[in-house]
């Protein structure tokens, strides 16, 4: 399995961003109200995958790696690994949802109370969502079997 590639992320987040850029410039008025906790909805899991991946990292730096007790079962951290590559993919197109939202909002914030009161929630959800994806990249990169020694040159 290959590391998640920045650019897909980046690539999630323009997609999203702009597909909600047009859709809250059509729809804006339909909207119900953004509090600070519907944006702020993404940090558990993002505490909860960056203490796993410390979890898995000393794990895997003590070597106890195996199926016994207090070790690191090896299907244990391919799970990890999904759960890290599926939480980069939701993060990054969540940050372009929360991004084209307050890209349209930002210039309407003097005109529209609504726009000015959606803002703190919208922020909230945009970083909430970068340390969403930061999380799932930690824990991916946790998540790398340790390199092998190289192989010593046999002595006679």
């Amino acid at each position: 399995m290959r590391p998640t590639r920045v650019l897909d992320l980046l690539a999630n987040l323009l997609v999203a961003a702009g597909a909600a850029w047009v859709g809250t410039r059509m729809a804006y008025s339909t909207f119900p109200p953004i509090s600070v906790f519907a944006g702020a909805s993404l940090y558990p899991v993002a505490v909860l995958e960056g203490v796993l991946g410390l979890l898995i990292r000393n794990r895997i730096g003590d070597e106890r790696i195996g199926p016994g007790p207090k070790q690191l079962h090896p299907i244990t951290a391919a799970r990890a690994v999904a759960l890290a590559k599926a939480s980069a993919q939701v993060g990054s197109l969540a940050a372009g949802v929360w991004l084209g939202f307050l890209i349209w909002l930002l210039p309407e914030r003097s005109s529209m109370h609504s726009a000015s009161s959606d803002t703190p929630g919208a922020v909230t959800g945009l970083i909430a969502a970068v340390a969403l994806v930061a999380a799932a990249l930690w824990l991916e990169y946790c998540c790398q079997a340790p390199s092998e020694p190289p192989d010593e040159a046999a002595t006679s």
